[in-house]
């Protein structure tokens, strides 16, 4: 198994997140934006391979650390 078909787990702080949106652009079947508040929603904690390396990325470049990706 390559690591990247190792499985991973994604949680947010939403407490961090400012809405920036960097990761919802980056891995929208992934995460999405509250509508009232822009805060991120995550709607796929367990993303399928395809989606990890979008995932780390967007992990990356969020301003807040609000994203933490565990294997």
């Amino acid at each position: 198994m390559t690591e990247a078909e190792v499985p991973v787990h994604v949680s947010v702080d939403r407490q961090k997140c400012c809405g920036a949106g960097q990761c919802v652009l980056l891995a929208p079947d992934v995460f999405d934006q509250g509508e009232d508040d822009g805060i991120v929603v995550l709607l796929d904690p367990e993303p399928d391979p395809p989606q990890h390396g979008m995932v780390r990325e967007a992990e990356a470049v969020c301003p807040t650390s609000a994203i933490t990706i565990t294997s």
